[in-house]
């Protein structure tokens, strides 16, 4: 019976691999602080894209601080992929397929992910809320006659807003996680569509189906706080559209090799980061948003909570080292190389799934989990401590030197790099 399901799965993962999904394929939701445990909204973003190497900075604008992810290449730091400053304004996007109606092969986001990246940029230098954003976009089209655009970007701010802007190049739609009649559930999905768009033109759909099903039970249970988002949804093996799922057929241990499909889960080998930015109740301090990080590949790297202190600082293993490399990134992709061994074809499409997990608990994942179990104790105590004294401070710093000594020490330990 269970070779059958095995051989079913086989079958129905190569007709997933017939057609090319695009390769920047986000996956995204935002939350109103109406149905989360602490009244805190969060916007959360898992980014896929062909350009894997990315770290985190703090970047003086124009205006604003703010701390973000951006590719290791963009020495300047002028391409932002999700972050948020400290007025306690955030942003991330996802690509849309659908927004600009059909164009030609390849060319459904002809004016590419840079104008995303940039558009980022200056809403985190430069605005503090909802409105200032939509100035910014206002401001753009004006002046250019096309906002250049195919794009989601989820947005929140200080005072609680949080929205949905669907823009494409003649314009933008909101959608308010806050407006009952929008989000009855109080929370927004997104993946590679917008839903004023031409919808035969979806793209993102499993992945769309695959959180959805999630988010709408935890709704359901009164459960929307923000770990199991960055924890849980980062890593779901069950497979939106196919409900398959590869707990069900983990090896009895990594002694061999065993290769399953691995297209349109919600993590993916091009899955680069991830990152739920944790807003602040009204009249909190805007310092005290945090960003619950994920550097790398989900399935090798552990999410780690970031804020904006006073002294630019950041755990050293997540933005640039003397090389310009992230230490941490770097070392999951040592990792990431056993999970997707075969490099010519396909490759990318298949994962050893006896090193991702087994039941003899020695899988890559079930190593990295506890690992980020230790970093939440951690860190619930030092959040716990700074919302009492309203503000970030020492602790902060303290804990980063802690993450740095614990988590290269956990690395040498249990898969001996760092």
């Amino acid at each position: 019976m269970k070779l059958q399901i095995v051989i079913d799965c086989l079958i129905i993962g190569a007709a997933l691999l017939i057609g090319v999904a695009p390769a920047d394929a986000c996956t995204s939701v935002i939350v109103s602080g109406k149905v989360t445990p602490d009244g805190r909204p969060y916007i959360f973003k898992n980014r896929d894209t062909p350009n894997q190497d990315n770290l985190v900075v703090i970047v003086q604008g124009r205006k604003y601080r703010f701390l973000a992810i951006v590719g290791r290449q963009d020495s300047l730091n002028q391409n932002v992929w999700s972050g948020h400053n400290e007025a306690g304004f955030a942003i991330a996007n996802t690509a849309a397929y659908n927004l600009n109606g059909r164009q030609q092969p390849g060319r459904q986001r002809p004016n590419g992910d840079e104008k995303d990246g940039n558009l980022m940029y200056k809403a985190l230098e430069s605005c503090a809320t909802l409105s200032d954003f939509d100035h910014l976009l206002d401001s753009i089209k004006q002046a250019k006659g096309t906002l250049h655009s195919n794009s989601n970007f989820a947005v929140l701010d200080a005072q609680g807003g949080i929205c949905y802007y669907e823009t494409g190049n003649n314009g933008y739609v909101k959608f308010d996680a806050n407006d009952p009649n929008q989000a009855p559930y109080g929370f927004i999905i997104r993946t590679n569509h917008g839903m004023s768009g031409d919808r035969s033109l979806d793209q993102g759909i499993e992945r769309y189906l695959a959180i959805q099903d999630y988010m709408t039970r935890a709704g359901f249970e009164e459960n929307l706080d923000f770990e199991p988002i960055i924890r849980k949804v980062t890593r779901m093996l069950t497979h939106g559209l196919t409900r398959l799922n590869l707990w069900d057929f983990a090896p009895q241990d990594d002694s061999q090799p065993v290769y399953f499909p691995f297209r349109d889960f919600i993590p993916r080998w091009h899955t680069a980061s991830a990152q739920l930015i944790q807003g602040v109740r009204p009249g909190e301090d805007p310092g005290l948003t945090i960003a619950w990080t994920i550097p790398g590949s989900s399935l090798t790297t552990p999410a780690i909570p970031l804020w904006i202190t006073s002294d630019n600082d950041l755990p050293q293993i997540v933005t640039r080292n003397s090389t310009g490399h992230a230490t941490l990134v770097d070392a999951g992709f040592k990792l990431k190389d056993q999970l997707f061994p075969i490099k010519r074809g396909n490759g990318a499409d298949y994962i050893n799934l006896a090193r991702l997990i087994n039941h003899a608990g020695t899988g890559i994942l079930q190593q990295i989990e506890p690992i980020e179990d230790e970093i939440f104790y951690r860190a619930k105590k030092v959040i716990e401590t700074l919302r009492k004294n309203g503000r970030a401070g020492r602790e902060t710093t303290e804990f980063y030197q802690w993450v740095d000594q614990y988590v290269n020490e956990q690395y040498k330990q249990r898969f001996n790099i760092l």
